[in-house]
C-alpha cells in the first residue's frame, strides 16, 4: 500500500500520471452537402427568395458527439450545433454585419434548436422564426499532424512521447448561404489556417487545445473574409439584375409565408 501510494506521488511530480495523459481529438467537421435534402445540383436549380437587406442568421454544426475544452455540440441528430463562440470574435461578426445590404447578423441561439437535426430544413425552421432570410451555415474541421502521422478523429495524443517532433494543427471552415424560404444554396466558401510548433510545446492538454483554437480563430477569420467575396457575387447576381416587379411581389410574400409555415 505505502509503495503504490509513494509511485502515484512520483507519477504527479513527474507529470506524467495525471488525468492529462492524452489529448483527444475533436470529431471531425460535418459534411455540408450530406445534411441536405437534396443534392446541390437540385439546390442550386430552386429559386431564390430572399428580401436585401438581409438578415442573415448563422449556425456552427459539427458531427455527432463534438465536444473540446472550450466548446461541445448540442443535439443527438446526424449533426450538432455548437453555440458556444470560442473561435468567432466580435470583430468578426461586426465585418460581416456592415457588408452592403446587410440588415443584420443573429446567431441562432439553443432555445429554438431542434434536439435532434438531421438535415439542413431543421436550422432553416429556427433561422425563420428569427425572420432571417439568409442562414449561414458553417462546419470546422481540424487535423493534427504529429512528426509527419496525421491523427485523426477521437485519436488519443499521448502527452510527454512527442518530444524533439514537429507538429501543427491544420483548421478548415467551410460554409453554404442557403435562401430561408426555399433552400435555394447561393454559394459556398471556405477558408483553412495551420498552426505549427515544436511538439515538446505540447505537454499538456491545454497547450495542444490552444494550438487547435488558435488556427482554428486564424480560419475563421479567414472565412468572414472569403465570404465576403461571396456575399458580393450575391449582390451582383441576385439584386442588380432582379427586376423590380419580382422585388415588390417577395416583400408581398413574406409575412404570407412566414404564417403559413409557422401558424403565427
Amino acid at each position: 500500500m505505502r509503495s503504490r501510494v509513494l509511485s502515484v506521488i512520483i507519477c504527479f511530480l513527474a507529470s506524467g500520471c495525471s488525468s492529462s495523459l492524452h489529448y483527444t481529438t475533436p470529431t471531425a467537421g460535418v459534411s455540408l452537402a450530406d445534411i441536405s435534402d437534396t443534392n446541390l445540383r437540385a439546390a442550386f436549380a430552386t429559386p431564390p427568395a430572399a428580401l436585401f437587406p438581409a438578415t442573415i442568421a448563422v449556425a456552427r454544426v459539427q458531427g455527432t458527439g463534438y465536444y473540446t475544452r472550450t466548446s461541445r455540440g448540442y443535439g443527438h441528430g446526424r449533426y450538432t450545433i455548437v453555440t458556444t463562440r470560442d473561435i468567432e470574435s466580435d470583430e468578426s461578426y461586426e465585418k460581416m454585419s456592415k457588408l452592403p445590404l446587410v440588415s443584420g447578423v443573429a446567431p441562432i441561439g439553443r432555445l429554438l434548436l431542434p434536439a435532434n437535426a438531421n438535415s439542413i430544413d431543421d436550422l432553416r425552421t429556427p433561422a425563420a422564426q428569427l425572420r432571417a432570410d439568409l442562414l449561414l451555415v458553417y462546419t470546422v474541421d481540424s487535423s493534427f499532424v504529429v512528426d509527419g502521422k496525421s491523427m485523426g478523429p477521437l485519436s488519443l495524443i499521448t502527452l510527454g512521447l512527442i518530444r524533439n517532433k514537429t507538429a501543427h494543427v491544420t483548421s478548415t471552415v467551410a460554409g453554404l448561404l442557403i435562401d430561408v424560404r426555399t433552400g435555394f444554396i447561393y454559394g459556398t466558401t471556405e477558408a483553412t489556417a495551420v498552426e505549427k510548433q515544436r511538439a515538446s510545446i505540447w505537454s499538456t492538454e491545454l497547450a495542444i487545445d490552444s494550438s487547435r483554437i488558435k488556427a482554428e480563430q486564424i480560419a475563421f477569420d479567414s472565412f468572414v473574409d472569403e465570404f465576403q467575396d461571396l456575399w458580393s457575387g450575391v449582390l451582383n447576381t441576385h439584386v442588380a439584375t432582379r427586376p423590380a416587379a419580382v422585388s415588390q411581389q417577395i416583400e408581398a410574400d413574406k409575412d404570407r409565408y412566414y404564417r403559413v409555415r409557422f401558424n403565427n
